[in-house]
């Protein structure tokens, strides 16, 4: 049922700044921001726009990077730039702040919260008087997938 609740409202919040834009609401952008909020985890572009043809979704790439630029601007998505020449997205609305771990070898992502984050960022805030809207903390390294773990190992 949260599921439901997330994408009804994600919807809502597409329908409002497409009006506000006066933007078209296509039913290409309304696919494409429920293909992105039936994923999990990091995708990019290709990954999309691939997920969306195996659904038998006609969408072209054009499409897949403007709708993209508009769920950036509406913040109903993320944009990561991990190391990589590659921009990575991931859902934003209705889920918590994390971090991130990335593996340098096989380029896999693992999300992480540590309320220790927190902690410093409002001891940050009091003690510079600054009010921090967002962070992004990730940390790069090998993860403990074999190939990766002995690659580790040799440096």
């Amino acid at each position: 049922m949260e599921t439901e609740k997330i994408t009804n409202t994600v919807k809502q919040i597409l329908t409002e700044y497409l009006d506000q834009k006066e933007l078209r609401k296509t039913p290409e952008r309304f696919a494409i921001l429920d293909e992105i909020y039936r994923k999990e985890g990091h995708f990019d572009a290709d990954e999309l726009y691939e997920s969306m043809r195996k659904r038998n979704f006609r969408v072209s790439r054009a499409t897949i990077y403007n709708t993209l630029d508009v769920l950036l601007d509406c913040q109903l998505i993320r944009k990561h730039q991990f190391g990589e020449n590659l921009a990575r997205f991931e859902k934003s609305y209705g889920f918590k702040q994390h971090d991130h771990l990335i593996c340098s070898d096989c380029n896999k992502i693992m999300e992480f919260c540590d309320p220790r984050v927190h902690n410093i960022q409002q001891m940050i805030e009091s003690f510079y008087g600054f009010k921090i809207t967002d962070h992004s903390l990730n940390f790069y390294g090998n993860c403990m997938k074999k190939g990766c773990r002995e690659k580790a190992s040799t440096m």
